[in-house]
């Protein structure tokens, strides 16, 4: 399974490109097309409609993410954050405590992570963190 954090979905929904989809909507678009198992965690969900005050472009926009499949956060995944939250500080890399749960629930659900944020990156050694990295044919 491929999680699908905020960072990819906000590129490849991004309403106004003169010069036609990203290479990560061109990406996203292959993934559904070839229904690869993927979801979005809840918490990128919120992330995602946080700030959009069109009531039509909101609800347009939770459609299309929540089509995708959504995977809620347990007490386990929270835990779960709390303990890289703390392992992440103790080596000196910064690490939100939303990306912290998004983490969690990635390695709980022994899925990898599709991000465009290089501080997964800084975190997936100190947390046994999968990221999904897509290759040029993919």
């Amino acid at each position: 399974m491929i999680l699908l954090d905020t960072s990819v979905l906000s590129e490849a929904f991004r309403r106004h490109r003169r010069e036609g989809p990203s290479a990560t909507a061109i990406h996203l678009t292959r993934l559904i097309r070839n229904r690869v198992d993927k979801a979005v965690p809840g918490i990128v969900l919120q992330e995602l409609l946080t700030g959009v005050p069109d009531p039509e472009r909101f609800d347009a926009l939770r459609k299309d993410i929540e089509a995708l499949g959504i995977i809620p956060a347990t007490g386990e995944d929270h835990a779960l954050a709390a303990q890289f939250s703390t392992r992440c500080r103790a080596r000196g890399v910064a690490a939100t405590a939303v990306d912290c749960l998004i983490a969690a629930q990635t390695v709980r659900l022994h899925a990898r992570l599709y991000t465009l944020d290089r501080d997964f990156a800084r975190m997936a050694p100190v947390c046994d963190l999968s990221l999904y990295r897509p290759g040029p044919a993919q």
